[in-house]
């Protein structure tokens, strides 16, 4: 996708999807992109996860999705596949973070150590445990049973013309250059760090 056709660049995109593997910075991303739009950040995990660990159930997740997705202007910073193809119907823009093992692995390696260590909250006030972390369940595990899958997702998504454009972003450098231009393009949003 060229910059001067992108619908986050230009202003037209409302509703945006970022999306990618496990521990790429999904999240991070969204909230930048959100602050610089002057659009809702909405944090998935917050909405599909309950205190204790405990998953909201899929009818409920797409119960609450569709409300969110329903919404004019959003930056949704995942997409679950129970509830997927919500988002998908009304996103303007998919931002793919679509980054190599090493990288996406080590961010996430770093950020679930700090979280063990500092016992940080997270989505509705759980918190990662050393145990947890190496559990068949923990998110690292995830990362491994998902990565592949995800990045398949990304490339359907990118080849479906009936789908929403993608913007994928295969390493971090790209990413911060995409950051500059809708930087420079929104020159009112609020500063991102």
């Amino acid at each position: 996708m060229r910059a001067t056709q992108d619908p986050a660049v230009d202003g037209r995109a409302q509703r945006i999807l970022v999306y990618g593997v496990t521990g790429s910075g999904k999240s991070v991303l969204a909230a930048r992109v959100a602050a610089l739009r002057g659009l809702e950040h909405v944090a998935v995990d917050d909405l599909c996860w309950l205190p204790g660990w405990v998953q909201v159930l899929p009818d409920e997740q797409r119960r609450r999705m569709a409300v969110v997705c329903a919404r004019d202007g959003w930056v949704l910073d995942s997409a679950w596949g129970v509830w997927s193809d919500l988002a998908l119907a009304r996103a303007d823009l998919v931002v793919a973070l679509d980054y190599p093992r090493a990288v996406s692995l080590a961010r996430l390696l770093r950020r679930t150590v700090a979280r063990v260590v500092d016992r940080r909250p997270i989505c509705n006030g759980n918190t990662e445990t050393l145990a947890q972390s190496f559990s068949s369940e923990s998110i690292v595990a995830w990362h491994f049973r998902s990565f592949a899958s995800k990045r398949a997702r990304i490339a359907a998504w990118e080849a479906d013309p009936d789908l929403p454009p993608v913007r994928r972003l295969r390493r971090p450098r790209e990413t911060a250059a995409w950051l500059q231009q809708l930087a420079a393009a929104a020159p009112h949003a609020q500063a991102v760090s």
